[in-house]
């Protein structure tokens, strides 16, 4: 290879490397861009996700503490404690 080769070749290369080089740089700026807005997502998700299962486990806590007091306790008022979880009575409809 000559020294006009070289000197050609490489006047070609570095303009060719300088424009590959821009364009994966934007590809690349792009690509990182997308996967912040992933994992952003993804905290918002499980933060969500985090505040139902809070919500869940208290109400959960709530009805086996009733639970508990239901079963423990040795009075008269099981009986009417266990009607006050059923909910109101139903009234049968009338047969006019």
């Amino acid at each position: 290879m000559s020294a006009g080769n070289l000197f050609a070749f490489l006047a070609l290369s570095i303009p060719i490397i300088a424009i590959l080089g821009g364009i994966f740089s934007s590809i690349f700026k792009r690509w990182a861009k997308l996967k912040e807005k992933q994992l952003e997502l993804a905290a918002t998700t499980a933060g969500e996700q985090a505040a139902q299962y809070a919500a869940k486990i208290e109400r959960l806590e709530a009805h086996v503490a009733t639970l508990n007091r239901i079963v423990t306790d040795k009075g008269g008022q099981l009986a009417d404690e266990i009607e006050a979880l059923r909910g109101p009575a139903k009234t049968p409809p009338s047969l006019n």
